[in-house]
């Protein structure tokens, strides 16, 4: 025993620096590994920056793929290599790319959502509508789920489905991402319509009353009430509801009065209705007005005395057309002269010169554009000749 201590000592003590000696070249030579492929990785990085600021998308594409080679762990690497290829149009390599960040199991929770947020975004830009859906509704109860049920939201207005649009909507006006009542009552309106189309009366008119209490205010319920009661002969509830537009409205009423005329005469209230629209063409003169009024008077537009007044104060080309449409030897006196008035302002526009390079309009020809500086790019003809 006495021989076999010093023996076992010596051997200690000769072990001990060897493994230091080991371990201390390992890690210098790890740590020369490590700089050397940091040392890569970054350069690709900043080059495929530097790229992109200089907005040359290809090459900096090319170098964000040298740099997730180098760095094949990195996932902001791959959520800019994505998201350059989907502003580049290569929506398939860009879902390969988010499908791959989802599949990793090393990656976190944060980052999964974004990458399925970013997925959903890539289905949404190639027009994968139906996968778009999914991956959106796979957002519910992450920091995107108010992202993705806007998102949601237009996917239905575009596919016309209405009853998931006004779902959506009121559950995103619940949680108080803003008001969505006059969307809701749109929603509601084309369900009406649907309805209507069904033959089923009594489901749009419930419908029609959900969408005027979702937003009083809206114009709509109300123009579609009044037009279904019109149809289904009942003019004077529908007189009642173009009353209740007038006065909510007036800007649409206005704009229909034509309507709400020939509803008037239906239902034998011609004089009711003269006393309607009179007070908003003094205060308002307006073609369809007009119109609406010659309609109760029982003559054209063209030969109603209100047509010099329209002129006047309103020199349009459908108030000029309207007088154009009756014999000359009848126009009143200064008729000539407001028909020239209303042609002239809606021929100005039109008497202009546009650059073909940048759009600029000008009332004279230039041979060099004030716009762009191009020369020659003005034609020659105005724009009413083109």
């Amino acid at each position: 025993m006495d021989f076999e201590t010093p023996s076992l000592l010596l051997g200690l003590l000769v072990a001990l620096p060897v493994a230091f000696l080991l371990g201390w070249a390992a890690s210098r030579f790890d740590l020369q590994q490590w700089k050397r492929a940091d040392r890569q990785a970054p350069k690709a990085y900043f080059k495929g920056l530097n790229l992109l600021l200089n907005e040359q998308t290809d090459k900096a594409i090319d170098a964000f793929i040298e740099a997730v080679q180098h760095d094949p762990d990195t996932s902001e690497l791959h959520f800019a290599l994505g998201n350059l290829f989907r502003r580049r149009g290569e929506f398939e390599r860009a879902v390969r790319v988010h499908q791959h960040l989802l599949q990793r199991a090393d990656l976190g929770q944060t980052e999964r959502e974004r990458a399925q947020q970013a997925l959903a975004q890539d289905f949404m830009k190639a027009g994968l509508f139906d996968r778009a859906e999914a991956a959106f509704r796979a957002l519910e109860g992450t920091p995107f789920e108010t992202e993705a049920r806007l998102a949601l939201l237009a996917l239905a207005e575009r596919s016309r489905d209405w009853r998931s649009a006004t779902e959506v909507a009121e559950r995103l006006e619940k949680t108080g991402t803003g008001s969505f009542a006059t969307r809701t009552a749109h929603y509601r309106c084309e369900l009406a319509l649907e309805a209507d189309e069904r033959g089923d009366e009594a489901a749009a008119s419930d419908l029609l009353a959900q969408a005027l209490a979702a937003s009083p205010q809206s114009a709509r319920p109300l123009v579609l009430q009044a037009q279904g009661l019109t149809r289904q002969g009942k003019p004077v509830e529908a007189l009642a509801a173009w009353q209740q537009l007038r006065q909510r409205d007036p800007a649409t009423f206005i704009r229909l009065s034509g309507e709400f005329a020939a509803c008037a005469l239906a239902a034998g209230q011609r004089d009711t209705a003269r006393q309607a629209l009179a007070p908003l063409f003094s205060d308002h003169p307006d073609i369809d007005l007009l119109r609406a009024l010659a309609t109760l008077d029982g003559v054209v537009a063209g030969a109603s005395p209100l047509l010099m007044d329209l002129l006047r104060e309103q020199p349009s080309l459908s108030a000029a057309i309207e007088l154009l449409a009756t014999p000359a030897e009848s126009w009143p006196e200064q008729a000539r002269q407001f028909a020239h008035d209303a042609v002239a302002r809606a021929a100005r526009p039109l008497q202009r010169y546009r650059c073909a390079a940048c759009g600029f309009e000008a009332q004279r020809h230039f041979w060099q554009c004030p716009g762009c500086l191009g020369w020659d790019t003005f034609p020659s003809q105005r724009i009413e000749d083109l």
